[in-house]
This record gives C-alpha cells, structure tokens and sequence, in this order.
C-alpha cells in the first residue's frame, strides 16, 4: 500500500483501506461518507477540523503499515 501524504485524498484512503475509518474518527473526523470528503486531501481536511495533518499522517501511516504486515 502506498504512503499516506497530506495531499493523499481521503475518498482514496477508504477505498484502499475502509477499516481505516476508525483512525480518522479518533481524530475527531466524523463525517468520512459525506461527498465533500470523498474529494478532500487530508490537509484540507484537517484545515477544516483544526486537527494537525502531520499527527493524523502517522497514525494513518502507522495503522495502514501494521495492517500490511499482519
């Protein structure tokens, strides 16, 4: 699985990796299905939810990394 980047969309990341959701809603990121998010980068995301992209980067990248090596 590629790496996740601030630029990565995140209508990309849940269709590469649906259970991924989980991570983005600890986040504080609920609305993951609505259309806007679908074409939303995760810089833009976390823009909008006042969340730091760097932090939500590793958790995303943590948690997509640990699934690939199960």
């Amino acid at each position: 699985m590629p790496e996740i980047t601030k630029d990565t969309v995140i209508g990309q990341v849940l269709a590469m990796a649906p259970d991924a959701a989980p991570v983005f809603m600890n986040m504080g990121m609920h609305c993951l299905f609505c259309p806007a998010s679908q074409g939303e980068s995760i810089e833009e995301a976390c823009y909008v939810h006042g969340i730091d992209p760097d932090e939500l980067l590793a958790e995303l990248n943590e948690f997509l990394a640990a699934k690939e090596a199960e």
